[in-house]
C-alpha cells in the first residue's frame, strides 16, 4: 500500500476534461494558491458535482482502504487517452456505489500519483472527466 504522508500538495480544480482531436487534453485551471486564499476543511473542500457516495469513496482512498471492490485500487491504464499522459502504473482507480445498483456502475474515482496528488471523478465509466482536489493530508 502506499505510504501515507502528512499532506497532499495542492492539485488544480475542476472542469471536465475530455480527448480532444489529436489526442490533446483540455486541462482546468490552476486552484487559487494565492496568500489571501482561505483554508476550506477537507469535508467543505469537494465540489458540488461529486455526489455523497463519492465522499465515502475518497475517504477509504485517504485511509488506505479497505475497499469494497477487488479492482479498487488497481492500475487504471488510460488507454483512451482521455487524462494527461503518464507511465503506467501513475493512475488507480476506485468504484463510487451507485444506489439501487447491484454491480460496480459506472462511477469511479481516478487518482493520480503515488500518494494521489491528481483526482478525477467519471460518472460514466471514463468517458469524461472532471479533475478535482482534496485538501488536507491523507487522513
Amino acid at each position: 500500500m502506499w505510504p501515507r504522508p502528512q499532506a497532499l500538495p495542492p492539485a488544480p480544480a475542476g472542469d471536465t476534461v475530455h480527448a480532444l482531436p489529436g489526442n490533446d487534453i483540455a486541462l482546468p485551471p490552476m486552484a487559487d494558491a494565492s496568500p489571501s486564499a482561505k483554508p476550506v476543511e477537507a469535508e467543505t473542500a469537494l465540489p458540488g458535482f461529486l455526489p455523497a457516495e463519492a465522499h465515502a469513496t475518497i475517504a477509504m482512498i485517504r485511509r488506505g482502504g479497505p475497499f469494497p471492490h477487488r479492482q479498487d485500487g488497481s492500475v487504471f491504464g488510460n488507454r483512451e487517452g482521455r487524462l494527461p499522459r503518464k507511465p503506467r502504473g501513475w493512475y488507480r482507480e476506485y468504484t463510487v456505489d451507485t444506489p439501487g445498483v447491484e454491480h460496480r456502475g459506472a462511477r469511479r474515482i481516478v487518482t493520480g500519483g503515488d500518494p494521489p496528488g491528481e483526482w478525477y471523478y467519471s460518472d460514466d465509466h471514463y468517458d469524461s472527466f472532471r479533475r478535482f482536489d482534496v485538501a488536507g493530508g491523507l487522513q
